[in-house]
């Protein structure tokens, strides 16, 4: 096997342990890839901002495509591409979707306060306290949210436990005529009791965003490894050449019949890129 152009790694629940830390083990793996001329992708749900200390530790610079592909920028900075979601489409969401407003965020291209907006914190720190937490300093209060779209913002999030967010995107999916303006994606936790339900500009997906990448820097995708765990990333490891899914995912998505590498609790990242590394 040609040794890989390009690595893409989902962030949660995959290159991050249950502890929300980066392994030895992975870190290691990833440093000997880029020594070998393999560029390395973080490919996440999370925003720029939020992801880009996990990207920084790594201590050489990499690209990042957050907001499950709304935004691409390499971690010193330069951006390549962002699509956002037009303030009508947003504004029609918020009003299909009101019986779930207490679960909603909306994301906007800031820094800083007001970069995270939503109603009131006390149904969401019920089932995302940890990243409530992580993210006071960029979250402002609005209500009714609607108030605070006055630019396009990145995307939307509905958070809470499964129950409650097969409710809402069963809820959501009813709408036709908005469901021909957006793409939803959901990742999910059993173990947690936790789902999130990501609403971007139609087109928008992780695969999308690392397909546009690749093809402007002329990486085949026959040379590109795709490592995750969850929902929103199945375009991802569909449109790589090497898809690998961890062992902690879910048992529909291990039954795709993707590679499976180990979980995120014993190192699934090294295992996955050594393997690689290995045959090249």
């Amino acid at each position: 096997m040609p040794l890989p152009r390009l690595i893409a790694i989902d962030i949660d629940g995959t290159l991050l342990d249950p502890h929300f830390q980066i392994s030895e083990a992975n870190m290691h793996a990833l440093r000997r890839a880029h020594q070998l001329g393999v560029e390395i992708a973080f490919v996440t749900g999370r925003r720029h901002a939020f992801a880009l200390p996990i990207a920084d530790a790594l201590g050489f610079p990499v690209t990042m495509v957050s907001s499950n592909g709304a935004v691409t920028r390499r971690s010193t900075g330069e951006l390549f591409h962002h699509e956002l979601m037009p303030r009508s489409t947003a504004i029609a969401l918020i009003e299909h979707m009101t019986d779930f407003r207490q679960y909603f965020v909306l994301t906007f291209d800031r820094i800083g306060r007001g970069t995270l907006i939503c109603e009131s914190a006390d149904a969401l720190n019920a089932s995302i306290q940890r990243w409530m937490e992580k993210n006071a300093e960029y979250i402002e209060y609005v209500r009714p949210v609607e108030r605070a779209l006055t630019e396009d913002p990145i995307q939307s999030m509905f958070a809470g436990n499964i129950e409650t967010m097969t409710r809402a995107q069963s809820h959501l999916l009813s709408n036709e005529e908005l469901m021909g303006r957006v793409t939803v994606l959901k990742t999910q936790y059993d173990a947690r009791d936790l789902c999130i339900v990501d609403v971007l500009n139609s087109g928008v997906s992780k695969g999308h965003a690392l397909q546009r990448w690749a093809e402007h820097h002329e990486i085949p995708r026959e040379s590109i490894v795709a490592i995750g765990d969850n929902f929103n990333d199945i375009e991802m490891l569909d449109y790589a050449g090497i898809p690998f899914i961890m062992g902690n995912a879910c048992e529909e998505l291990r039954r795709v019949g993707y590679r499976l590498t180990l979980g995120n609790d014993q190192s699934g990242v090294a295992h996955a890129v050594e393997q690689v590394l290995q045959s090249s």
